[in-house]
């Protein structure tokens, strides 16, 4: 196999960044992190996920740089410009397509893919231009890498699939060499890199025991605390140290932002009568300020200031006192320039996203499996008030573990992920997926409306044949074959549509709740032998994708489709 070169991109809503690993196979692997934030006097493992373009929709910056540009504008200029900040939330929960658009802060919308492809367009350059600069006379190139890219498990596979699109957009791998992208889930990346770690890489609320057992049967529950959502997996650990899914992945969007939108609600409520509105309307900057300093508070459990820009004092100003406004509110008060808010009150902008958290594990630990672990990663997970309600509320049931860096779990997991990708051997299937077929017609089993008639008798169409059940444990390069005869001895091509639902087994394909995601018609050029011909069906599993491939036997012909689950 000779060199493994990884490149592994996580693009999270609130920060993205990556990190690599240019050794050879057989070496341990300790992956190489980019460190964001000099331009702006910090250094941090991932910047933030933003991104502007000028007004005729030209990429111009991302990250820590995009948000300087945009803030250092005014007026106008600022208004022209068009700027994108946790623009990830967009793919979760909703219908994807290629066509989805996406509004800026200015109110301008733009297709979701093309802002998506710049982001990962730029993350491929910064990557490459970093490995470069280090490299000693060799110039690499995108296709000396495998490249990984981390998505929630949670998301629909319309949404993976459309990460998949703009990253082949993003020129990170093309049409020929696509099997070196890797879409990895979230909480498997870093169920990877907890799964190595020594017992002083985790903090402990807990004295005792802290590492992650590793005996076979080992079951434990990886929570990605991230901005956007909360994604959480249960794996249990095989012999030989493989990992397998016991529990499909499941989770809410009630991540780290749904703290700080409870917070800037807030400070809406406090500066009411239009104040606030007219603030971020036209200091858009000093409100992105703000929100960077509640960032860091929000680790903590203490009191907060949050101090009162001019602007906003002026604002005020033009109703009453800025003081005024904080008469009366309960867990805030004005302290010379500075809004005090009460930990109290902090503590409250966590209680929806915390008892989502709890709603969440509670659902899985009541289903009888021996957990012994909660892993807490991701960036939302460095939040002592979270670390400690999950302890607290888990005490006494589980060992609630948290690595020191639980940001940089996620992408130092995806760079071993993509050196070894069958570490995970098994997943639970999400849907029920089939195919439609024919059969004889049974009047005392099939629908009246269902029947047709041809030369070789009477026969019930769209039947639902179903080729894997949800929560089936499907095993990662697992391959399901299927025999199908064809119900006319004179049809010389067959049509193959396949469907999926929630459901566990539909009896028609035009069932309400069952959905079509794909087809393509097979070739069968040689008649003789009638109805008495053979086609054979391999559904092959990859990680996060399903390939059907159909064979006609007398001819040879085959076809074959990745399932495609974003609609035209």
């Amino acid at each position: 196999m000779g060199d493994s070169f990884i490149i592994a991109i996580d693009f999270g809503t609130a920060y993205s960044g990556y990190a690599f690993s240019i050794t050879s196979r057989g070496d341990e692997i300790d992956p190489y992190l980019k460190v964001w934030g000099e331009e702006v006097g910090l250094e941090t493992p991932k910047t933030p996920s933003c991104i502007l373009f000028d007004k005729q929709e030209e990429f111009m910056s991302f990250g820590y740089v995009a948000k300087e540009d945009y803030l250092s504008k005014k007026g106008q200029e600022a208004r022209d410009m068009v700027f994108f900040d946790c623009f990830k939330m967009a793919l979760y929960g909703n219908d994807i397509n290629r066509d989805l658009m996406i509004k800026a802060a200015n109110g301008k919308s733009m297709k979701a893919l093309k802002v998506f492809t710049e982001a990962l367009r730029f993350l491929k350059y910064d990557a490459l231009e970093t490995i470069n600069s280090n490299a000693k006379g060799r110039k690499f190139i995108p296709s000396d890498f495998t490249w990984v890219l981390t998505v929630p498990a949670i998301w629909d596979p319309s949404a993976k699939q459309f990460m998949r699109e703009a990253a082949m957009q993003a020129g990170i791998v093309s049409e020929g060499n696509q099997d070196k992208l890797v879409i990895a889930l979230e909480p498997e990346a870093a169920s990877v890199w907890c799964k190595k770690l020594p017992s002083d890489g985790f903090i402990t609320q807990n004295i005792g025991r802290n590492t992650l057992d590793q005996s076979p049967g080992t079951q434990y529950i990886v929570v990605d605390c991230g901005g956007g959502t909360i994604d959480i997996t249960v794996h249990e650990v095989l012999e030989g140290g493989a990992l397998k899914e016991l529990h499909k992945a499941s989770g809410n969007d009630l991540g780290g932002q749904n703290v700080d939108r409870k917070f800037k609600q807030f400070l809406r409520e406090i500066f009411c009568d239009g104040v606030w509105d007219k603030y971020e309307e036209n200091y858009p900057g000093e409100v992105q300020k703000i929100m960077y300093d509640f960032t860091l508070f929000k680790k903590g459990d203490k009191d907060i200031e949050i101090t009162c820009s001019l602007n906003l004092g002026r604002l005020a100003q033009t109703k009453k006192d800025i003081e005024k406004f904080l008469e009366g509110v309960q867990g805030a008060s004005w302290d010379e320039g500075s809004i005090r808010i009460s930990k109290e009150k902090l503590r409250s902008f966590f209680d929806e996203s915390l008892q989502g958290i709890v709603k969440s594990l509670d659902n899985i630990l009541r289903r009888g499996y021996r957990i012994g672990y909660i892993l807490l990663v991701g960036g939302y997970a460095d939040s002592q008030m979270l670390q400690r309600h999950i302890t607290e509320e888990y005490i006494g049931e589980c060992n609630v573990l948290c690595p020191f860096r639980p940001q940089e779990a996620i992408l130092k997991g995806a760079v071993m992920f993509g050196r070894n990708p069958a570490v995970v051997t098994s997943r639970k299937s999400a849907f029920t997926y089939g195919l439609a077929v024919a059969q004889r017609f049974d009047a005392s089993n099939h629908r009246a409306d269902k029947k047709y008639t041809n030369q070789d008798g009477e026969w019930c169409d769209d039947i639902f044949m179903k080729l894997v059940e949800i929560n089936e444990d499907v095993g990662w390069n697992q391959t399901k074959s299927f025999s199908l005869s064809p119900t006319s001895s004179t049809q010389t091509a067959r049509n193959f549509y396949f469907y999926r639902t929630q459901y566990k087994s539909p009896k028609y394909v035009d069932e309400e709740g069952v959905e079509k995601i794909g087809g393509f018609v097979l070739d069968s050029p040689n008649t003789e032998r009638g109805l008495d011909r053979e086609a054979k069906l391999n559904i092959n599993f990859g990680f996060t994708e399903m390939k059907a491939t159909a064979t006609d036997i007398d001819s040879g012909s085959t076809k074959s489709i990745k399932l495609d689950f974003m609609r035209r």
